[in-house]
């Protein structure tokens, strides 16, 4: 990717964007903004007692992020973020224009394993099938590329790399 692009990386809870988020940063060469930093607490305090977040809960935290990315566009970065409906990405495009897309994908059952084996994270594995529900994938006019989670970090890193030079391009 030639001009520096903000990358929000999307998906269900237990994909790894929090995982891929950084080291696709890395590659690019521009900042890392962990999407659950931005969650007010009493949004944090509603998914730990393992109640799924509504669109009002929501709002605010997709604002937070669109102004972050607002602020780093023509200048890079990659943000994490659910991101799972039209409607939010859509919130996120009015904020920051020009936003790309990494949808990071998996099985369901890919996805439960791998949040069965992750410590110290908020979201329970109870709140997978709300996620999965909830989950509008990228539509053919939205800017970005759908990445298969399966593989080591470097593997999926990789993958969204190539992919995102090829949708940027």
């Amino acid at each position: 990717m030639s001009t520096p692009q903000v990358v929000v990386v999307m998906g269900v809870a237990g994909t790894g964007k929090t995982t891929i988020g950084p080291l696709l940063a890395a590659r690019l060469g521009v900042p890392y903004a962990e999407g659950d930093d931005f969650h007010p607490p009493a949004n944090i305090a509603k998914m730990s007692a393992g109640t799924p977040l509504d669109d009002d809960d929501r709002a605010p935290w997709l604002d937070s992020i669109g102004a972050w990315a607002r602020e780093r566009a023509g200048l890079g970065g990659v943000v994490s973020c659910s991101a799972l409906k039209r409607s939010y990405r859509d919130r996120l495009r009015a904020a920051a224009p020009g936003l790309l897309f990494l949808h990071l994908s998996g099985s369901r059952e890919l996805i439960e394993d791998r949040m069965g084996h992750r410590e110290g994270h908020f979201m329970p594995t109870a709140l997978l099938d709300s996620q999965f529900a909830t989950l509008e994938p990228l539509q053919e006019d939205e800017a970005g590329v759908v990445v298969d989670v399966s593989g080591r970090p470097e593997e999926i890193t990789e993958r969204a790399v190539a992919g995102l030079g090829s949708s940027a391009g």
